[in-house]
């Protein structure tokens, strides 16, 4: 198969492994278990779960969001560029000076 053959199934290997993170699922909670995410390995939220103690205080729900959110979407991010770069890379001639890029 020729270059722009494989950059194409490569291409399609891709778009097919980012239409699967949409089912692979991060959990993510604060430390004490007060507030729970879930969102797919794209990056999208799935659901957010509140204890009641933290719908007393606007500020302290607020702050629980923002960390655990911003925990449970390095998560994806992570999982998420894990997968890409493996197929990308398998795809990938070997082109002198870009091995560095899918690592």
């Amino acid at each position: 198969m020729g270059m722009m053959g494989k950059l194409k199934e490569t291409q399609k290997k891709v778009e097919e492994t980012k239409h699967r993170l949409n089912s692979v699922l991060i959990d993510e909670k604060s430390n004490d278990g007060l507030l729970k995410v879930t969102l797919t390995a794209n990056r999208e939220i799935k659901s957010i779960t509140i204890d009641e103690q933290l719908l007393q205080e606007k500020e302290q729900l607020e702050d629980y969001l923002v960390l655990t959110l911003n925990k449970a979407i390095a998560k994806a991010t992570a999982v998420n560029e894990a997968e890409i770069a493996a197929v990308a890379k398998d795809g990938i001639p070997n082109i002198p000076g870009m091995d560095g890029l899918f690592k």
